[in-house]
């Protein structure tokens, strides 16, 4: 009887040890959720609306278009000199795709480190170690290429240069996952808006052009 208890009881405290290894185990973040979570997805689901406008300064022109976006609803608000088009993301029809591919971009920009995890049918690969075209910094990169179908631009290709905090300090656009970059800019001007954290301004080398964005507001 006496044996029969105990090994009963051993069968308990190792089915416990077992079952209390299982909760305490922790799933290995990708490099991908970890840009992503170091720029403040976990808060992305208390968002209602984020606006912003979107800005371009070349040598002798400037544009800008502004946003309002409902994330939970996914209705748009496109705001520019000389128009604005309100439309749904489910619903996208001949009148709202021109708006849809401008605020597509826009968005990207603001926001790629959520879209490393957004996107799908991409290709994520990581180097560590590797110089910045910029400042020459030695630090890690993160690429990812899309797919050939599917989406407004198939097949380009984003070098993500991030430091050991897991923040963006500087990207390389490749159109079509061409060897040669179609553009670097710098990932500077971070600021915390409600949790997330957005670089505010991106220059390229020559200082020729300088993406920025203004009148940043999440609810």
């Amino acid at each position: 009887m006496k044996l029969h208890i105990l090994f009963i009881t051993s069968f308990l405290l190792f089915s416990s040890c077992k079952n209390e290894s299982k909760k305490t185990e922790v799933k290995e973040l990708t490099i991908a959720e970890k840009i992503a979570e170091a720029n403040g997805i976990d808060n992305w689901a208390n968002v209602n609306e984020i606006k912003f406008t979107f800005n371009v300064d070349r040598k002798d022109s400037h544009f800008e278009r502004s946003w309002v976006w409902k994330p939970k609803t996914d209705d748009v608000t496109m705001i520019t000199s000389v128009d604005t088009i309100s439309y749904n993301r489910k619903t996208i029809d001949s009148s709202s795709t021109r708006a849809d591919k401008g605020f597509i971009n826009d968005k990207f920009w603001l926001l790629a480190p959520y879209n490393l995890v957004w996107d799908e049918r991409t290709t994520i690969t990581n180097q560590d170690s590797i110089k910045t075209n910029l400042t020459n910094e030695v630090i890690n990169k993160l690429t990812i290429v899309y797919g050939s179908e599917g989406g407004y631009t198939p097949g380009d290709a984003y070098d993500f240069f991030y430091d050991e905090n897991y923040m963006v300090k500087e990207w390389v656009f490749r159109k079509s996952n061409q060897k040669e970059p179609s553009m670097i800019t710098t990932w500077e001007d971070y600021e915390d808006f409600n949790g997330l954290k957005i670089a505010k301004t991106h220059v390229e080398k020559d200082n020729s052009v300088k993406l920025h964005f203004t009148n940043i507001s999440v609810k």
